[in-house]
């Protein structure tokens, strides 16, 4: 086993990069830059890309995982059916162990990307709240146009069988479970809100999900947004563009991120979030029922 450090991006494939390269820069990713392999898309973030899209029938493509260390992309390459260290493709280059999951799904772990220039994404000024007034002779202006997305958060999965598929990926990948769901009987968990164990450095409250319901098949992934009015802004601009809002706005119970979620041209579901909990190895996993995996402190689960 080793222990990754996050999601590093997610592959898809569209028969159309013209059209996906106008939704990626609508999203607010940057610099959709094509190579041999397709369409390489960035954030703010210093990672290299963290979308990719090659040329072909609509569908999803994989995943990736970062590894820590030179060392343990060797040690991946030893697990049973991976690749040995490959080449990445893209921006930044790097290395590559390919896998593939019970259900057919790619994934890669990948180190020794080159980093690219951060980015400065806009922002809002301080927030005055009821009790705390920071800002001060300055008024709050903010710039429309897309949400600039800073870093890809999480995938989601959906799984023939969610108790082997949580076996494969947490016996090889080292993910700890945020929180569990069961369905009817607490003792029939369908799916985990899953996150990497750094030991004492707090993480996103989830990586990556697989969910033990519905046919195998891509359900979305996140990308992290600077504020609450990156959120909003963003909304705006995609529904202005005439994209197919899928759910949104709100705030989650489990994770607590402020959502909103579109789909692209094909119909793959990407999510805006800010303001997402952050855990490290010490907390131990909840217990919850769908309702609660679903639900949002404010704001609903649907599109609107």
């Amino acid at each position: 086993m080793i222990k990754v450090t996050d999601v590093a991006f997610v592959r898809f494939r569209a028969p159309d990069l013209d059209r996906m390269a106008g939704f990626l820069d609508d999203f607010g990713l940057i610099g959709a830059e094509r190579g041999a392999g397709g369409l390489y898309a960035r954030g703010t973030d210093p990672e290299p890309w963290i979308h990719h899209t090659e040329e072909g029938p609509a569908g999803f493509a994989g995943v990736g995982f970062d590894a820590a260390s030179a060392e343990d992309l060797e040690t991946a390459a030893r697990m049973d059916g991976a690749s040995g260290v490959e080449d990445l493709d893209g921006p930044g280059g790097g290395k590559r162990v390919r896998l593939t999951d019970p259900d057919g799904f790619c994934i890669e772990v990948v180190h020794g990307r080159a980093p690219a220039e951060p980015l400065t994404p806009p922002r809002a000024l301080p927030y005055n709240t009821g009790s705390e007034r920071r800002r001060l002779n300055r008024l709050q202006r903010v710039e429309r146009g897309p949400a600039r997305t800073k870093r890809l958060g999480h995938c989601v999965v959906r799984v023939s069988d969610f108790r082997r598929s949580r076996e494969w990926y947490a016996s090889r990948f080292g993910f700890l479970s945020s929180d569990d769901i069961y369905l009817g009987d607490e003792q029939n968990i369908v799916t985990a809100f899953m996150r990497c164990d750094r030991g004492d450095v707090p993480v996103d409250h989830h990586t990556f999900l697989c969910i033990g319901l519905g046919e195998p098949g891509f359900d979305h992934a996140a990308f992290e947004v600077e504020d609450i009015d990156a959120v909003m802004l963003g909304h705006e601009h995609l529904r202005d563009r005439g994209y197919d809002h899928h759910a949104g706005i709100g705030r989650h119970i489990l994770g607590s991120q402020v959502f909103d979620y579109w789909r692209d041209p094909w119909g793959h579901t990407l999510e805006h979030f800010t303001d997402g909990d952050l855990l490290d190895a010490s907390v131990k996993p909840g217990l919850m029922d769908p309702g609660t995996a679903l639900g949002t402190q404010w704001g609903k689960f649907a599109a609107g």
